[in-house]
């Protein structure tokens, strides 16, 4: 899970794109902080750039398939 300390520094959103469940490879529209939905694993991908392939990281059987979800955005 992402780590923050000082809450002044984060700022609520209702954006949709962070309700979006990415594929592995996707491209990303926004620079930021994603998380495996099935392992918790994070990674932070800049702007325009691709998530990781599902080659990143493997998972234990019965944990799901690697689908990542936008935790934390930049904002620029």
């Amino acid at each position: 899970m992402a780590l923050f300390k000082y809450m002044q520094s984060l700022t609520l959103s209702q954006d949709t794109n962070f309700d979006i469940l990415r594929d592995p490879g996707s491209d990303t529209r926004d620079a930021g902080i994603y998380r495996c939905e099935a392992c918790g694993r994070e990674v932070a991908v800049a702007q325009g750039h691709r998530l990781p392939p599902g080659t990143h990281h493997t998972h234990a059987a019965g944990v799901g398939t690697i689908r990542w979800r936008l935790v934390a955005a930049s904002a620029h």
